[in-house]
């Protein structure tokens, strides 16, 4: 694994959640412009588009809360080194052999799932909560374990923690 910054990892991060918040808001205002628009009034008590359109526009904006909260937690996020010694926590990278593949991933204190390019490699942000980031936190670099996943038997090894 190239060497990784994780301030700068932090501020792909923090940009690719920009992104999809400027995409859900652009997507709220039209649900909500379509929940409130004339031609939404129910014709009959069994037209509920306007109603569906209201729904989906106060989903939409608990998301994009949710991601406004996430921008903030990433923004003061206390990022920590990780000798080879120290078990993975909170803020760590690690490189994770699955199967004979490596996945690289940001321990993360929320934003699961979320991928990010960092100079070409694909980081997935992990958070503790996750079936995966539960089995990794606390293990350190060049344990092994093997688990069933989905009906699979899965085997792991770890890399590298950074």
């Amino acid at each position: 694994m190239a060497r990784i910054k994780k301030s700068d990892l932090i501020e792909r991060i923090i940009e690719a959640l920009r992104d999809s918040l400027a995409v859900l808001e652009k997507a709220a205002r039209a649900s909500h412009a379509e929940a409130t628009h004339e031609s939404s009034k129910a014709e009959n008590k069994y037209d509920t588009r306007g109603l569906e359109a209201a729904y989906l526009a106060g989903g939409q904006a608990r998301q994009a809360r949710e991601i406004l909260e996430s921008i903030k937690v990433y923004g003061t996020l206390h990022l920590k080194e990780f000798p080879a010694t120290e078990p993975i926590d909170l803020s760590a990278v690690v490189e994770l052999e699955t199967e004979g593949a490596i996945g690289i991933y940001f321990i993360g204190p929320r934003s699961g799932g979320l991928e990010v390019d960092y100079k070409g490699a694909e980081i997935t942000v992990l958070t503790p909560q996750s079936p995966l980031g539960q089995q990794l936190m606390g293990k350190k670099p060049g344990q092994r374990w093997t688990t069933n996943f989905n009906g699979s038997r899965m085997s792991y090894r770890i890399v590298s923690v950074r």
